[in-house]
């Protein structure tokens, strides 16, 4: 949920951890801190607020000097936003920069007190930093004070510390929440990920749990769970600063929006062979899939709405039972696996706690895994079973458009593939879907053509206070993936609900000028969701109707229409969810709001 950046070399670490920072913005902005070695000793500048408020606050001009530094930028979890709750925390001899959370703070925080220690803040960090002075007091060794404070927490945690007898490096420590080693020249980094490092280098060395890194300018040692020494491959990012700028766009958002035509085809074309998609590159063989009973779609979020599209496409077309579940509640329903199941993990950054979690009981109960992520490296890329890596790019907008874009596409992909495999349609039938499939990108391309008059629509509802949306099938997928980006970058209140359920109890909040949002793409299930658009108009809301451009509609069913370009009706997400992302997006901007970065919201959910 934080980031985390640090720096040892021939610069300014100013300069660089205020760049870093910059970068990592989106993982939380509710306060930032740098420590650095400066005169032989520690200095901590922190503060509420973004970057720009503690630049504008702190005069940092004087700590230009210092070459070696860590800084940090907070998403709260435990205290406030506030200069005190702020990171980094430590005493004279150590400091300490953390993302992640401790589940027995408090016990560490009474046992510190007991010790002698007193505590300022309200967060679980500086009772581990307390904690980490105390052992640095006992053992006069970093490495073991280090080791002995790991004995003593339990959590999720990245850390980078300094301790002032030791100006020459930055150590570093993981467990769950994720942390790169960046490797320069005469100058090394730590990072969240690799975005902070992009202007310096694309090199880096993926840190593992419990791996602990001691950075020097010149080397890096990384140690073992054991204190053994070992030597690490050097991974090179496959994108670079360039891709991670706005190019022009006033948003990352809008940018990322325009950018998925071209994401959606990067990450179908590597698996397309002859007429069809082969998967068996990716340990996908077609005795895998025919073997399996069940799927399980565990993920959270936007990515959960990606995976309820799926249920209904794979279910159609593979003929094959998926159940949905938020992640943060699958493992604590105590989950009915079988061995011919899969468990399928979804998530963007690969680094999702709870969706990791659940990968974790998956496997512990020896049932089958495959993850779709769009990193490469991370964490449930490396422990699940198979992985389908999305080709994205570099998401650095909190609310996220072209990762479930293309998750939604490669998911498409895999149910044709599955259903070609067991059998349940036929070769032509199946190249037909391709075909449909791959004709996406161009088709998309002109409805973000449209942007100007999705803007428009949004300023014809920008005053609402509450906005319901409704659809059927695949639209009431979609209703509530526009329903989350609405309310999360915008902050209006907004619900989705199936069309068929507005009777049982929602109509109620239906009154003069509510917005209703209606989907209806739907071909075989359009006279019943035009029913419900006349029953929410007859009660006085104010209707934006997205249809098919050759479906028959009367005039005065709605207030205003959007024609969709006439696809299958199982393709219509794809053109659908464009105009409810550029409708979010527009009514954002109009509401004065940061799109970027909403509040209280981090782009990686690392905690629990």
């Amino acid at each position: 949920m934080c980031g985390i950046v640090g720096y040892i070399g021939k610069n300014s670490a100013v300069d660089v951890l205020i760049a870093g920072l910059s970068k990592l913005e989106y993982r939380g902005y509710d306060s930032v801190g740098i420590s650095l070695f400066q005169n032989n000793k520690i200095v901590t500048q922190k503060s509420k607020g973004r970057i720009d408020d503690m630049v504008k606050k702190i005069d940092l001009t004087e700590f230009k000097s210092a070459s070696t530094g860590i800084g940090h930028t907070r998403w709260a979890t435990h205290g406030e936003p506030s200069d005190i709750n702020s990171h980094p925390h430590g005493t004279p001899r150590i400091t300490l920069v953390h993302n992640g959370i401790i589940e027995n703070y408090m016990q560490v925080k009474e046992r510190m007190i007991r010790k002698g220690y007193t505590f300022e803040s309200e967060t679980d960090t500086e009772a581990l930093a307390k904690c980490l002075d105390y052992y640095y007091v006992q053992k006069q060794n970093p490495l073991l004070a280090i080791k002995k404070v790991l004995e003593k927490i339990r959590g999720s945690y990245a850390l980078g510390m300094m301790f002032s007898d030791h100006p020459d490096a930055i150590y570093a420590v993981r467990h769950d929440s994720p942390l790169i080693i960046g490797l320069g020249e005469d100058e090394n980094f730590i990072a969240s990920d690799m975005t902070a490092l992009l202007r310096y280098t694309r090199r880096y060395y993926l840190l593992e749990h419990d791996e602990i890194a001691i950075v020097k300018r010149n080397h890096v040692i990384i140690l073992n769970v054991d204190g053994e020494e070992i030597h690490k491959e050097v991974q090179v990012a496959d994108w670079d600063e360039q891709t991670a700028e706005k190019g022009g766009y006033p948003h990352f958002m809008i940018k990322e929006i325009h950018e998925q035509p071209e994401a959606f085809m990067k990450t179908l074309r590597v698996r397309r062979s002859g007429t069809g998609f082969d998967f068996s590159p990716e340990k996908i063989s077609d005795e895998f899939l025919k073997g399996l009973n069940k799927i399980h779609m565990v993920a959270c979020g936007t990515a959960m709405h990606s995976g309820i599209i799926a249920k209904y496409l794979f279910e159609r077309f593979a003929r094959i039972n998926v159940e949905v579940d938020v992640a943060s509640e699958f493992r604590y329903r105590n989950p009915v696996l079988h061995k011919d199941d899969l468990v399928l993990i979804i998530s963007q950054s690969g680094e999702t706690a709870d969706s990791l979690a659940a990968l974790r009981l998956a496997k512990a109960q020896g049932v089958k895994t495959l993850a779709i992520v769009n990193v490469n490296g991370s964490s449930i890329a490396r422990e699940a079973d198979v992985v389908l890596m999305t080709h994205a790019g570099i998401e650095i907008a909190v609310a996220s458009t072209k990762a479930y874009f293309v998750q939604v596409g490669l998911l498409s992909a895999l149910a044709l593939h599955m259903a070609k495999v067991k059998g349940v349609m036929s070769q032509e039938d199946y190249e037909t879907k391709v075909t449909e499939l791959l004709s996406v990108e161009h088709l998309i391309k002109p409805l973000l053509e449209q942007a100007e008059h999705v803007k428009f629509l949004a300023s014809q509802y920008v005053n609402a206070k509450n906005l319901f949306f409704i659809g059927r099938g695949l639209d009431y997928a979609v209703s509530m993936e526009a329903s989350l980006k609405l309310k999360e970058i915008s902050y209006v209140h907004s619900e989705a609900y199936p069309g068929g359920e507005l009777k049982h109890g929602t109509i109620s909040l239906i009154t003069d000028d509510v917005p209703v949002i209606a989907l209806t793409t739907q071909s075989d299930l359009l006279e019943k969701t035009i029913s419900n658009v006349k029953e929410v108009k007859a009660r006085g809301a104010r209707v934006l109707l997205l249809k098919k451009e050759d479906m028959n509609v009367a005039e005065d069913v709605a207030d205003d229409v959007v024609n969709l370009p006439s696809l299958s009706d199982w393709l219509m997400p794809f053109t659908s969810v464009i105009i409810m992302q550029l409708f979010a997006y527009y009514s954002a901007v109009l509401r004065g709001c940061d799109v970027d970065k909403p509040r209280n919201l981090a782009k990686s959910v690392t905690v629990e």
